[in-house]
């Protein structure tokens, strides 16, 4: 596996005004050698002389901030610069390409995945990354932005299918009620599968999340019967609770003793005016409690 290393590089300015010097130097001894009528052999020197230090100058390169540039030399990777400044290096090092460490988002599509319970829906999920190797993002897979986003969305499809969008339970992790644990999940998965191309995910969390058109309704017809079906189990708790507390006020004060039978009677009549979904009339009993 190639691992991302420091190049060689020199200051730009220096070796600038360096290799100047050399060229205007060459140049002049090959003038006075032209006209001193040399021998060819010398003048040839000098003139190979000029040349090289003329393919010296093809060695400088300028590095942005955020930025870094992978040399190559004869198809082997030499090293990374990552200063930003002019610099100058071999100049046989090409290619020479420049890579971004900026920080940069990634938004998926809308993807149409099953989720663990079978049901269709629709989820998205956005994806904030830097190159932290740039060897391994340049030399360990074909196109490292593509590869971002073609592993990011299998990324989410796998957790899609792994989690079912709502919850039937008060402790089952769902795509809808655990933000947090889905956002930590989704984050280590993109990043296993990106760390081989020398890439760091920031960020990751869900951007869409919604059921299938098709079944939209129905789901949502199924969520608002739970709603109602958890708002009436509340309801009917807390009715036979005060129901409780009701039966053993009236026995602990002794304000009147029941038999079983009008306790039954009083416990459906207070159950039905604490569970009513309208209000109740009351009828007032005006006879004795046994007729």
């Amino acid at each position: 596996m190639i691992r991302e290393k420091s190049a060689f590089i020199a200051p730009g300015l220096v070796t600038f005004l360096v290799l100047v010097a050399l060229e205007l130097l060459t140049v002049a001894a090959l003038v006075m050698l032209i006209i001193g009528r040399a021998p060819a052999i010398v003048i040839i020197l000098d003139v190979l002389a000029v040349a090289a230090v003329g393919i010296c100058f093809g060695g400088f390169l300028i590095v942005s901030p955020n930025e870094a540039q992978v040399l190559q030399l004869f198809g082997n990777y030499t090293g990374t610069v990552r200063t930003p400044g002019w610099w100058w290096t071999n100049p046989f090092t090409m290619p020479r390409r420049k890579v971004s460490q900026r920080v940069r988002n990634f938004e998926s599509s809308h993807l149409k995945v099953n989720d663990h319970d079978g049901n269709p829906i629709e989820i998205a999920a956005i994806v904030v990354w830097r190159v932290t190797d740039t060897a391994e993002a340049v030399f360990q897979v074909d196109d490292y932005e593509n590869y971002v986003k073609v592993q990011t969305e299998a990324a989410v499809r796998n957790l899609a299918t792994s989690y079912a969008y709502d919850s039937h339970q008060d402790d089952q992790l769902s795509l809808r009620t655990s933000s947090d644990e889905i956002t930590g999940r989704l984050r280590s998965e993109v990043q296993d599968r990106l760390a081989k191309a020398g890439i760091e995910v920031i960020e990751a969390r869900l951007s869409h999340l919604a059921y299938a058109p098709e079944i939209a309704q129905a789901m949502l017809r199924r969520q608002q019967a739970s709603a109602v079906i958890a708002a009436r189990t509340r309801i009917v708790e807390g009715a036979v609770g005060m129901v409780e507390m009701a039966l053993e006020e009236l026995s602990k004060r002794s304000v009147v003793v029941l038999d079983e039978e009008r306790k039954a009677a009083m416990v459906s009549n207070l159950l039905v005016v604490l569970c009513s979904e309208q209000n109740t009339q009351p009828v007032v009993n005006t006879g004795s409690l046994y007729t």
